[in-house]
């Protein structure tokens, strides 16, 4: 027996707006997810913010998990390195936000980046918005090593990389310090 879905636009209302069996809703929830990446994707190929690439690709045989590569900006402690992002985008997306960690083997020595890749940064998880973007989190992240004034690790670090699950999505970060 098909399970439904009955969809109201406001709980006010006394008729659904549609109504649709679960897989169907799933399958419309799909293709939206792969058309808004799509988007995305091609919107940062064309124009990327400055110092970022991707993947194209690795995008484009799987477009669940893009490479991004990154440079330090010019007149910055990371000036002239080189960085990898990974994004992982869950089928909820973009109303849950990507996983998103630092991997390769140059992991920025930062306040707000562990050694292990992970990224405390609040737009990566109760500061996400629908409205956000690759684009934008790509933005945040250089405009965060942009800021730093030292190079240094978090001082949790040691503890954190032992104790943490491999997703960052899943830690309870504590966003205290937004000066580095």
């Amino acid at each position: 027996m098909p399970t439904y879905l009955t969809i109201y636009l406001l709980p006010t209302l006394a008729e659904p707006l549609f109504h649709c069996s679960t897989k169907l809703y799933v399958n419309q929830l799909r293709v939206l997810l792969t058309k808004r990446l799509q988007k995305e994707l091609l919107s940062l190929i064309k124009d990327p913010p400055p110092g970022v690439l991707v993947d194209s690709e690795k995008a484009e045989q799987n477009l669940s998990i893009w490479t991004i590569y990154m440079k330090g900006a010019d007149e910055t402690l990371f000036a002239g390195e080189e960085f990898q992002l990974q994004f992982k985008f869950s089928p909820k997306y973009p109303f849950d936000s990507p996983e998103v960690t630092f991997i390769g083997p140059n992991i920025p020595v930062h306040p707000h980046v562990y050694s292990n890749g992970h990224i405390c940064l609040s737009i990566l998880t109760e500061d996400w918005s629908p409205a956000l973007s690759v684009q934008s989190v790509c933005l945040s992240i250089i405009s965060m090593l942009s800021s730093c004034k030292e190079k240094k690790r978090p001082s949790d670090n040691a503890f954190y990389v032992k104790t943490c699950s491999k997703n960052p999505k899943k830690t309870k970060w504590w966003y205290h310090d937004d000066t580095v």
